[in-house]
């Protein structure tokens, strides 16, 4: 029996569209977006329903997440399929999307059962306590790289809290960042009306956001849009939870042992074809171990395989679309233009591009591609003759969502890493790290702040009450 019903995905209003495989153009299925109408329907149904699911005893929600959860595993296989194929990820990737959104579902189950409050302390002769209370109805935008997971991490644990979501996947990833997710939870039990997938454009997002019935808004997208998303959350007095873009450092200090390095050098910035907004953008390693590690990390990238990954076993699959490639290229050439020199790749055949490794000059105004965020497989390589200079390197950005130092001290590693702000740190490790226990998020232009993940889920997607209570009523004095 298959999850997926293709005649589920003909109900909007906003036009066709078509699933479409990257590696090859085909069309996968036959979709419809969704309309600023259909956004105010949904809404409008899921406040309906939320007030019943959070009256709902916390073991019933979390019951219906823990389902949800061996759901994603047992149609792994046809989920997986749709990953590779309308993502453009390999099968790795898409098992890690997998397992992950999985782990997502059960960590939200467990968020069911938290302690809604604490007591506190009052001057005066009252119980006086907080209490959690669901926030109503989150809209969640999600984007279409890391698509499952990208948009179960806000919507299971939006659901095990108590609350309704209207979930807008990118149109490019409908089916494995949206309507999959429809069908588990719809076999999982979820009462009807608590979870809405409508994928859809700009103005679709623009009603959503400010749709009175949406009380918390879940982006994670590009710093640009998510400036937008968040200016628009303010002025209607909502809450933004923006996990946004990356230019991430990946810092090789001198006494760094370059063979242990180069897998998570190479992962760090090709990985799912660098379209991973903890993708690491610019490689800081010190000058003594520059020109050996440029040569290693160049003769990584060439031995990659890159091609279709649902036909061929590649490393690399292809970028999601003509303007994403056409931007990369851009930004390579551009970069070569500038002085950086291309040590590996710098070229592609249709959307597959090559893992490009750029030396960037040691002083000087660096490239475009070092310093904006390319979300492709991109990595540029800069040196540093001093600590002072890494810092000032790697603090030099106006992102700040990861970073990576190699280091056989790690001591010295913690140290440094305490004057270059970020929302994520990991020694002797690549950036592209995500746990679901873990809260998750950047600072500056990479958003807001840790939002997502463990304990953080109670602040995203709950309210604070406030509550006294007295014996009999309070005398004043008039």
């Amino acid at each position: 029996m298959a999850l997926l019903d293709p005649n589920d995905w003909l109900l909007l209003h906003g036009g066709k569209a078509e699933a479409t495989e990257p590696a090859t153009g085909e069309a996968l299925g036959l979709l419809t977006l969704a309309s600023p109408d259909d956004v105010a329907e949904a809404a409008g149904a899921a406040a309906r329903a939320q007030r019943a699911w959070a009256r709902t005893p916390y073991t019933e929600r979390a019951a219906v997440l823990r389902r949800a959860g061996d759901l994603i595993h047992r149609y792994a296989p046809e989920i997986s399929g749709w990953i590779v194929r309308e993502a453009g990820s390999i099968a790795g990737k898409a098992d890690f999307e997998i397992r992950t959104a999985a782990e997502e579902c059960y960590e939200a189950a467990a968020l069911a059962h938290r302690p809604p409050g604490q007591v506190l302390p009052s001057a005066a002769p009252r119980l006086s306590y907080t209490s959690r209370m669901p926030a109503g109805v989150v809209g969640v935008i999600a984007p279409f790289n890391v698509p499952l997971v990208l948009a179960i991490r806000s919507v299971a644990p939006a659901l095990a809290l108590g609350n309704a979501v209207v979930l807008k996947p990118d149109p490019r990833t409908a089916v494995c960042g949206g309507h999959v997710l429809a069908a588990v939870f719809a076999q999982a039990g979820l009462p009807e009306g608590l979870l809405h997938v409508l994928p859809g454009a700009a103005e679709a997002g623009r009603a959503l956001v400010t749709d009175p019935h949406v009380r918390v808004v879940s982006f994670t997208g590009s710093t640009s849009a998510g400036r937008e998303v968040g200016a628009l959350a303010a002025r209607h007095l909502k809450r933004a939870h923006l996990e946004l873009g990356g230019n991430s450092a990946f810092l090789v200090l001198e006494d760094a042992d370059l063979d242990a390095a180069m897998p998570s050098a190479a992962w760090a910035s090709f990985f799912h074809q660098g379209q991973v907004c903890m993708t690491a953008g610019r490689h800081l390693v010190h000058a003594s171990l520059y020109d050996a590690y440029v040569e290693r990390l160049a003769a990584k990238a060439d031995a990659l395989a890159v091609g279709d990954p649902y036909r061929e076993e590649v490393h690399l699959g292809p970028v999601i679309d003509r303007g994403q490639l056409e931007k990369i290229d851009a930004l390579v050439r551009a970069a070569g233009a500038a002085g950086a020199r291309v040590a590996a790749g710098g070229n592609h055949r249709d959307l597959f591009y090559r893992p490009t490794v750029l030396a960037e000059p040691a002083s000087g105004a660096p490239s475009p591609a070092y310093s904006q965020e390319v979300f492709g497989p991109v990595a540029p390589v800069r040196s540093f003759e001093t600590l002072d200079e890494a810092v000032a390197l790697a603090a030099d950005t106006g992102y700040g969502l990861a970073l990576g130092i190699v280091t056989r001290d790690a001591a010295r590693a913690l140290e440094l890493a305490d004057r270059i702000p970020t929302g994520l740190l990991h020694i002797n490790d690549q950036t592209v790290n995500d746990e679901p226990v873990a809260a998750f998020g950047g600072l500056a232009d990479s958003g807001t702040g840790s939002r997502f993940g463990g304990e953080a889920n109670l602040d995203a997607f709950t309210e604070t009450r406030w509550t006294t209570v007295r014996a009999t009523p309070a005398a004043y004095p008039f």
